[in-house]
Formats: structure tokens, sequence, C-alpha cells
């Protein structure tokens, strides 16, 4: 687990990248298959229903039909998946509520080694 953060109770929109971060990297085209990495399952099965998945990959349409295949198979939960997405930096920007909350948090791990905040929710 990551470092805890703290979060209001107002539902979230979570944005994961998928190859490194949930899935092995490039294991689709290393290993013929993709795997899981450990963890991601259960943290994904956290996230309370009314909050929002979106996944990105620069994967190619080549790997949509294989790709959602997998996730759905695994029972991966998520609202949306984005392929073909640049493969650089992704870069978030959002504003501060006037009350102080905070709207973006940004969580970066070693390829391979999910890294998942422990989410201290707000009352």
């Amino acid at each position: 687990m990551g470092e805890a953060i703290t979060l209001s109770t107002l539902p979230k929109t979570w944005i994961f990248d998928l190859d490194g971060t949930l899935l092995k990297h490039n294991g689709y085209k290393i290993d013929g298959h993709d795997t899981l990495l450990d963890g991601v399952k259960e943290y994904l099965g956290g996230i309370p229903d009314h909050d929002y998945i979106l996944l990105l990959t620069s994967r190619t349409e080549e790997f949509k039909d294989m790709t959602i295949s997998f996730l759905q198979d695994n029972g991966i939960r998520y609202d949306q998946i984005l392929f073909n997405i640049p493969m650089g930096e992704r870069i978030v920007i959002n504003d501060r509520k006037p009350s102080g909350i905070d709207m973006a948090f940004a969580v970066n791990s070693d390829r391979d080694m999910p890294v998942f905040p422990v989410i201290n929710r707000e009352l």
C-alpha cells in the first residue's frame, strides 16, 4: 500500500494507466497474455460503486478486444477505457473548491510495482 491521502466524501473519478500499473507492463506482448499485478483486483473492488473509473492505455485498437475480454474475465470494474493514448506524461489540471478541497491527486509507482494509496475519507 502507498501513503495515505485524505479525500472528501464526494463521488470521485479514478484514472488508472493500464500497463505497469494494473497489468504487467507489455505482458500481452512478452508473454502472449495479460497478467494482473498483485492487489489490483482487491483495490479496484474497494472503490465505491458511485465513483467513476477511467482506464488509459497506449495500446492500439488492435489489442482492444483482447484487453477488454481480459478485464471482463477477471472481474475488473471500469466505466471507460481509452486506447491509443500517448506514452508521455499524463497531466491532470483541476481547480480547488472554495472550501479548500484539492480536486486532483497524483500517485506514481515504479513499473509493475503498484502503489495504491490508503484512502481516509473526510466527513
